[in-house]
């Protein structure tokens, strides 16, 4: 495992899993917290979160497999595959538990690690969850997701990509915008197949499965996901429903001390608690 330090102690490496090769970036020790970024995005969602997070803990940022600097999957992509690939990433890691923290597809890739592996997942935040059941699918079912563009030789494409986001982002806010474009761009087909693999999951049959403690986080300022964040939590018993107010989509890197907050809060409410 090769590895090179950016800015604020973070360490970023690949790592060989029998799935493909997995780039994180690392910051802290101690204790495993894992985070799984949304569609397009990659670790970079992350970027501001990993050293805060590292205060307390081993804060690991991966790309999801088919994104970033990871390899893409040699089977098609799904929520139950990008389990498995953070799981074995864990496995190479030699870390057998670890919290995990997942936002928009991150989130739902974490249900299906708590689901599938419950002595794996010791605590789980969810933040912008969406709630996929039949009636989502139904609705979602060939419709054009967010990050469908065709691309054009004149590049109008990037233009569209972008007025097509904006409306969820801060206002005037060209950072964050640019970070996802850079994301987007390299993803290249899996910006759009990614909110598709979502759209297919059954995480109804899942959610009940999860009994590690689990925090709902529901950003106000997210259209897509703060409606149905109380579903989300009353179908896992025991869970903590917060708001952040003011977060939108891209809340992680949006507001990443009051995001790295709630999760230092919950997981260390859970340590003093065993």
């Amino acid at each position: 495992m090769s590895a090179t330090r950016t800015g604020s102690n973070v360490e970023r490496r690949f790592v060989t899993t029998p799935l493909g090769r997995i780039h994180v970036a690392m910051a802290g020790s101690g204790f495993p917290v894992l985070l799984l970024h949304q569609t397009p995005r990659s670790w970079d969602e992350y970027r501001d979160v990993l050293p805060l997070l590292g205060r307390d803990f081993r804060a690991i940022a991966m790309d999801t497999l088919g994104f970033g600097d990871s390899d893409s999957p040699a089977r098609d992509p799904s929520i139950e595959l990008w389990a498995e690939g953070a799981l074995a990433l864990l496995d190479a890691l030699e870390e057998p538990c670890a919290a995990v923290v997942g936002h928009h597809t991150g989130a739902v890739i974490g249900v299906e690690m708590a689901a599938s592996a419950p002595a794996r997942v010791s605590a789980l935040v969810l933040s912008a969850c969406p709630f996929v059941d039949a009636a989502r699918r139904a609705k979602h079912h060939g419709t054009r997701v967010i990050d469908d563009v065709e691309a054009r030789t004149d590049g109008a494409h990037l233009a569209e990509l972008w007025a097509r986001r904006q409306p969820f982002y801060p206002a005037d806010d060209i950072d964050l915008l640019q970070r996802f474009m850079i994301d987007a761009l390299r993803s290249g087909e899996m910006a759009a197949e990614g909110h598709r693999v979502v759209n297919r999951y059954r995480m109804e049959d899942r959610l009940g499965h999860i009994r590690c403690p689990t925090l709902v986080i529901a950003p106000t300022g997210d259209p897509h996901v703060h409606p149905v964040a109380p579903k989300v939590a009353e179908a896992i018993e025991g869970s903590i429903l917060r708001e952040l107010s003011g977060g939108m989509v891209p809340l992680p890197d949006q507001m990443p001390e009051a995001f790295a907050g709630f999760i230092r809060d919950f997981i260390a409410a859970q340590a003093v608690k065993r």
